[in-house]
């Protein structure tokens, strides 16, 4: 018997005389850089297609037929091919392409942005001829002009490189900026009625090989070389890798950062500009108090004042014990901490559960789904979504609104690698034109639909308008499988049943997979972290982790505690003496504002910890100023459960503390001790405690971090519809309550450059129901539920199907969810007009 030799996978080529193997399909550009050979480029992105706009990547190639000058982001290696990128000829082809490239380029780097970190410069200077034999006249411009709302054009410094025009269209799916003209008048433009309005704009910016486009907030800010990095995860919900940039303890600048496993280096407008808020002259940077303390009235006129911390931890230690002594620890609640870093979430968890002995604590302010289910879904990650010839159900709101650059990626995976998109929505979203079947889905509605897709069954009779042809065909495409489920809340206006019940359906697909579609920050951190009700930290319930949190917390809750709806339903009753806001803000992110407002008003006292000072923060006693995620080291987990770093870059402004340390002292003040004295040593603790995250360096500086696994033995999900939960009258419209990329919460509104991007509230109908009520775009209508009603002008939007009413979340001129009654399945509207 004869051993047979490993198939061999590679190619073989040489480089400069070296031999390297290289992956097969490989482009030469990218070959040559694995071998070492860095080869000059400014057209050619790795996640963009290849075009050989500028030539700059021409080298010697021999593919056996003697060798010839090629562009090397053109090409793919093939065996025994021989490059030379250090040949006279090379040489004499990169001085030519940069002297040509120079002829009309302005030589004004002193005062351009991107001087000091521009390839055109470092490659003139590193391949360049030295000198120009060209002596005429340059072109010129007007310059700037604002493309955007945040990014500026320069055209005499654009090397007409295609890369912004084929980010545009490749990857935002925004194909607003365009070559026009021809010959030397060939330039990169918008036209007068499209502006380059996508959320995605501000990468041009950082991609742009000169300073031809340059983002507005930035732009004479800082040198580059003045400029201090530090590589970190954006606390949104995807988790995306950025760099951040500072000078002189001021955050300048935000680039995205190539994590193969989430972002590609891409990142949304509202992420890419929200620096701005760290520095807004309304953050909050020193304690605040009511009046002189406890017991001043909030709604007689007692304003906040600023205090010591050590004053304003004792007024709110005060509290806390004083509800302890009369109605006990079900009478406190906590609610948010999606803000927070991993760490601090566990030092809250802890300071709650263990020490304070409340189990009322919830990171989400009923607009997610239930904790339990979703550590206890078979997890997806994102590459697995997108892999090829894979199917996505999505099921969720607008990952162009709520996750922009999840939206991204599954835009690539439909274009590119032939991924089946299924949508199961109640209006279109920014996916529908590329989705092989969108079914809308009313809401209500999503429970039977699910049921009937996995299946096979006839649907019953329901409200949404999808027929038996269309209801087959995406059965079929499930069928095909493998099946990923992005699953989350489309609407705020309906209760997380349907949605539950749709997960439950497509569980009993065999290889189903999902990804929560949680859009708060750091949600799956707080849920992982415990903090929702009867959860331990790696998400064990109460009574099975009594045992083993009993030397590390000392004392767990007896009963599980109340959710965010209950938690505020039991304040109206009298129930909630003490109220710990953790960057949360419910007048504006609870669906049920009426529940809201009346709850806040009828607690005794409420402790807020943030960076700003929200609409909620008005019903006040005690604010403290919170450190934000630049501010502070940690870490975070997104909605995949994969853990990254959060690096500190700059010091908090005042007085403000991070999140951690606020709990340690609160601590003190309560005569108990957290026993945490460093982010190292909750991190350390975490690992100790938690079997979910045994074995793992949360604290990584992997770019693409750890992934946090499943448990062998998934929590069974024991939420069900509360009884009260009614169905209104069937009149009217039902309502969506949709979110948006900008709106007036408190990122956009405290970051100067995207501040003024949140539109106006507006009810959108579809163009067959403004028909029949007689209405037509910019008409005054009131839009009025059982619950309440609101004044808003009408749109005419294609984009709804009929029978529905969509109106955005948190938009100037009028709050939607004034509509909501929380205790209801959905929200039936009527629309008149005024």
């Amino acid at each position: 018997m004869t051993d047979t030799a490993p198939e061999k996978t590679t190619v073989s080529i040489t480089v400069n005389g070296r031999s390297f193997e290289a992956q097969p399909g490989r482009m030469l550009i990218d070959a040559c850089e694995d071998a070492g050979e860095y080869i000059p480029r400014f057209c050619y992105h790795p996640r963009m297609t290849p075009v050989g706009m500028c030539r700059m990547c021409l080298v010697e190639v021999d593919t056996g037929r003697g060798p010839g000058l090629q562009p090397s982001c053109m090409i793919t290696v093939s065996p025994d091919m021989v490059v030379d990128t250090e040949s006279a000829v090379t040489k004499r082809a990169q001085d030519g392409v940069l002297e040509l490239l120079l002829i009309n380029h302005p030589l004004d780097c002193p005062v351009c942005d991107k001087g000091g970190e521009c390839p055109l410069q470092d490659q003139t200077m590193a391949y360049g001829p030295g000198e120009s034999r060209f002596v005429e006249e340059k072109r010129h411009f007007e310059k700037p002009i604002p493309i955007s709302d945040t990014v500026y054009l320069d055209r005499e410094r654009c090397i007409l490189c295609d890369r912004c025009t084929r980010f545009a269209d490749e990857v935002a799916g925004d194909p607003l900026i365009h070559f026009m003209d021809r010959g030397n008048q060939t330039q990169v433009n918008t036209f007068p009625d499209e502006p380059f309005s996508s959320y995605f704009s501000g990468n041009v910016v950082q991609i742009c090989p000169v300073g031809a486009l340059t983002a507005k907030p930035y732009r004479f800010k800082a040198r580059p070389w003045d400029l201090e990095e530090v590589e970190s995860t954006f606390p949104n919900a995807m988790g995306d890798r950025i760099a951040i940039q500072s000078s002189r303890n001021e955050v300048l600048r935000y680039q995205g950062v190539d994590s193969d496993a989430v972002n590609w280096g891409w990142l949304a407008d509202r992420d890419r500009f929200s620096y701005e808020m760290l520095s807004a002259p309304t953050r909050v940077t020193e304690p605040l108090v009511r009046g002189t303390g406890l017991g001043v009235p909030k709604r007689d006129g007692a304003e906040l004042v600023a205090t010591t911390w050590g004053t304003a931890l004792g007024i709110a230690a005060s509290a806390i014990k004083q509800t302890l002594a009369s109605k006990g620890a079900q009478a406190i609640a906590v609610l948010g901490g999606a803000r927070l870093t991993n760490e601090a979430q566990y030092a809250w968890a802890k300071l709650a559960k263990g020490i304070i002995r409340t189990d009322n604590v919830d990171a989400q302010l009923a607009d997610g789904l239930p904790a339990e289910l979703v550590l206890g879904l078979p997890r997806s990650t994102v590459n697995d979504a997108c892999a090829p010839g894979g199917t996505v159900v999505l099921m969720s709101g607008d990952p162009k609104e709520e996750l922009g650059t999840l939206y991204l990626r599954l835009r690539h995976a439909a274009i590119k690698d032939n991924v089946t998109i299924i949508e199961l929505t109640p209006t279109a979203t920014g996916l529908s034109h590329l989705a092989k079947h969108s079914l809308r889905v009313l809401p209500g509605d999503l429970g039977p639909v699910a049921r009937a897709l996995v299946s096979g069954e006839a649907l019953p009779d329901i409200g949404s308008p999808i027929d038996a042809d269309q209801l087959a065909a995406a059965a079929a495409a499930i069928a095909a499988g493998p099946v990923t489920v992005i699953a989350g809340r489309a609407s705020l206006a309906e209760s997380m049943h349907p949605t539950v019940e749709a997960i439950e359906a497509f569980r009993t697909l065999d290889g189903a997979r999902f990804l929560p579609a949680l859009r708060r920050g750091n949600v799956m951190g707080a849920i992982e972290m415990g903090f929702a009700p009867n959860l331990l930290p790696g998400g064990v319930d109460l009574a099975e982790g009594r045992s083993r949190f009993g030397d590390a917390w000392g004392h767990i809750p007896l009963l599980p505690g109340l959710d965010a709806t209950g938690i505020l339903q039991s304040a109206v009753a009298g129930g909630i003496d003490c109220l710990i806001l953790l960057g949360s803000d419910p007048l504006a992110d609870f669906p049920d504002r009426e529940l809201a407002r009346n709850a806040l008003q009828s607690i005794p006292t409420t402790i807020v910890v943030d960076l700003f000072a929200n609409e909620s923060a008005a019903f006040a006693d005690v604010i403290l100023p919170a450190a934000a995620h630049v501010e502070v080291a940690g870490s975070h987990t997104n909605i995949e459960g994969r853990v990254t770093a959060i690096r500190q870059k700059t010091t908090p402004p005042g007085t403000a503390r991070s999140d951690w340390m606020t709990a340690a002292e609160l601590a003190f003040q309560l005569d108990a001790d957290l026993g945490l004295e460093s982010v190292d040593d909750i991190a350390a603790e975490i690992v100790s405690v938690s079997d979910r995250h045994a074995g793992l360096d949360i604290t990584t500086d992997d770019r693409d971090g750890v992934l946090v696994p499943v448990a062998d033995a998934p929590l069974a999900c024991t939420w069900t519809a509360p009884d009260h939960l009614e169905l209104a009258p069937a009149v009217g419209h039902r309502l969506v309550i949709d979110r948006t990329m900008f709106d007036q919460g408190t990122v956009v509104t405290n970051s100067a450059a995207i501040s003024h991007l949140g539109g106006e509230s507006s009810a959108r109908l579809g163009p067959d129901d403004a028909t029949e009520l007689g209405l037509s775009t910019g008409t005054m209508v009131r839009v009025a539920s059982d619950r309440g009603s609101i004044k808003v002008p009408v749109t005419v939007d294609p984009n709804v199907p009929s029978g529905v009413v969509a109106i955005a979340a948190n938009h100037a001129g009028a709050n939607a969810n004034e509509l909501v009654d929380i205790s209801q399945a959905f929200t039936y509207v009527t629309v008149e007009a005024l």
